[in-house]
């Protein structure tokens, strides 16, 4: 099995997001998870870090969400934000790891970007070019206006999925975004910033 076979979402998916993680049949619901959710938790994962970092980090998280599933409050957030949450507790853990996969990132800006897998698509390998021109800036953030910034950039969660990811109000999330894009614009090139601009900030 492939890599993007490993991670590639399941068909037909059920749309209902706040599963009962502690009902009766946690190896449907925990399977149904990783077929739904998996592939952007690793994507963000290796944005941040890089993809040897992350397949270690997608198995921790998932593996944490079925100890600590009795701490899930459907009433609170989706269980994508749940994981994202958990993926990002994670990655403190690697603060080294990532700010030194940033910088390495910014090192190669300029270099030829190559693709090995299926699942590459144009506008992906566009994006990661405009990343790499930002990636020194995204290293020198503060961890918290990193986490708010790459979960709405990478992660692709709105402001209110953020707030619940970090336990913070919904216009504190809108009020970081405003203030961290201001100061990267100031650094960028003009192509540069829309990589980390496509999120949705409606509640």
């Amino acid at each position: 099995m492939t890599r993007a076979e490993r991670y590639a979402p399941a068909s037909g998916v059920d749309g209902d997001d706040r599963p009962d993680l502690c009902g009766h049949d946690l190896q449907s619901v925990f399977q149904s998870l990783f077929d739904n959710h998996a592939r952007d938790v690793r994507r963000y994962l290796a944005s941040r870090a890089g993809p040897a970092v992350a397949d270690d980090l997608v198995g921790d998280t998932f593996l944490i969400a079925l100890q600590r599933r009795a701490t899930y409050d459907p009433a609170r957030a989706s269980a994508r934000a749940w994981l994202f949450g958990i993926a990002t507790n994670l990655l403190r853990r690697h603060a080294r790891a990532e700010i030194r996969y940033l910088r390495m990132t910014a090192r190669d800006h300029g270099t030829q970007v190559t693709h090995g897998h299926a699942d590459r698509v144009a506008d992906r390998v566009d994006a990661q070019v405009r990343v790499r021109e930002l990636a020194a800036a995204l290293a020198d953030l503060a961890p918290g206006d990193r986490d708010v910034l790459l979960l709405a950039g990478w992660g692709e969660l709105d402001a209110s999925e953020i707030g619940a990811v970090l336990d913070i109000p919904a216009g504190t999330v809108r009020s970081r975004l405003h203030r961290v894009r201001r100061l990267l614009r100031a650094q960028a090139t003009p192509k540069a910033l829309p990589s980390l601009e496509g999120e949705r900030t409606d509640d």
